[in-house]
């Protein structure tokens, strides 16, 4: 049975990595770097595995401005004469 390798990044890979940015870390830094970009990986392999429907039905109510439905707003509703308790 094969092992999956493991992911996480080790000191000397940010080091390199981050000389080849053009950005030298200093030795008391990388412990702390390297846990960071290990974070951030960990993080966006959370991303990837989400099960987005990319495929959304937007609602026609929505306010795009703001990104949220109009509804959602009751007092724009009053300002353009809805009122809310007659849905």
């Amino acid at each position: 049975m094969a092992t999956t390798p493991d992911p996480r990044l080790l000191p000397h890979e940010v080091a390199q990595w981050a000389r080849g940015a053009g950005l030298p870390l200093d030795p008391g830094r990388l412990d702390l770097v390297t846990a960071t970009a290990n974070h951030i990986r960990s993080v966006i392999a959370v991303l990837r595995d989400l099960d987005l429907d990319l495929d959304l039905d937007l609602d026609p109510d929505l306010d795009p401005a703001e990104g949220v439905p109009a509804s959602a707003h009751p007092a724009r509703g009053a300002e353009e004469g809805r009122d809310d308790a007659a849905v």
